[in-house]
């Protein structure tokens, strides 16, 4: 059984930082490819990182770049999301989401990251930014 578990949410001032992990099982994460999403309520799942370790292929929303960084340890089968220089509109859910880095000899590109590109999801952590 695949098992994302997403950890480090909580509650920070405005321009603080948190560092959110995705600690995975049953899956080996140098052969996946890892996303952040997070959502607020009434709204969709909006892609927030990505990383592709098929092709080295990392992306980012404009509304955190320069801010956000995503990275992964193989050794602890773990992603991250370190946030800087967080803001009052950063508050959401946030989700890890792992897809296959390579499928039927392609990899996996990382771009605008969608919901339905990605199989396996974590249950979400929450962060809030306060002013």
């Amino acid at each position: 059984e695949v098992q994302l578990v997403e950890s480090g949410g909580g509650l920070v001032q405005a321009g603080g930082s948190l560092t959110l992990s995705c600690t995975a099982s049953g899956i080996t994460l140098n052969e996946y490819a890892i996303a952040w999403f997070r959502q607020v309520p009434g709204s969709e799942r909006d892609g927030v990182s990505c990383l592709s370790p098929s092709d080295g292929s990392i992306d980012y929303a404009d509304s955190v770049k320069g801010r956000f960084t995503i990275s992964s340890d193989n050794a602890k089968n773990t992603a991250y999301l370190r946030m800087t220089s967080l803001k009052p509109e950063d508050t959401a859910v946030y989700y890890c989401a792992a897809a296959p880095a390579a499928m039927r000899g392609l990899s996996f590109f990382c771009f605008k990251p969608r919901e339905y590109e990605f199989r396996h999801w974590g249950q979400g952590t929450q962060v809030t930014v306060s002013t």
